[in-house]
């Protein structure tokens, strides 16, 4: 499997944003008082990062739509429309920021923990946004 040219740097950076979530959330699970402030900040930056990536996704894809058909499954998680490599890099990165965010929220309910399970959004943000700008779709059923 080769690299595609264009996003890695989205891919890279999903990766970045996954190790701190994990870092900082897993050391606050972990009953160390000092990292309740940073795991929170952390989340909720990428909450809002998340955010703001599915909303820019969103409106490339609706600039996309007008010649292509495009649909959820295939913008927000790249089914037939991004390679495999990067669908698994950014899907992964996606997967292991919802196990971490259920496991430390589980192991620290009702504390600022808790907020990780907003991380989530920022690996489906990301996924969404290399699919907006790079995937392939098919042609508009309007334009034939």
């Amino acid at each position: 499997m080769t690299w595609p040219d264009q996003g890695a740097r989205m891919v890279k950076l999903s990766w970045l944003c996954t190790v701190a979530f994990v870092f900082t959330a897993g050391l606050a699970a972990w009953r160390l008082e000092s990292f309740q402030r940073p795991a929170l900040g952390v989340a909720l930056v990428l909450f809002g990062l998340g955010m703001v990536t599915m909303l820019w996704a969103f409106f490339v894809a609706v600039g996309r739509s007008r010649t292509e058909a495009i649909g959820v499954g295939g913008l927000y998680f790249g089914a037939g429309a991004a390679p495999r490599l990067v669908r698994m890099h950014l899907l992964g990165a996606t997967a292991i920021q919802l196990v971490v965010s259920i496991v430390t929220a589980s192991l620290q309910p009702f504390t600022t923990v808790a907020f990780g399970t907003l991380v989530p959004i920022c690996g489906l943000g990301f996924m969404g946004l290399w699919t907006a700008r790079y995937g392939v779709f098919g042609a508009n059923a309007s334009d034939h």
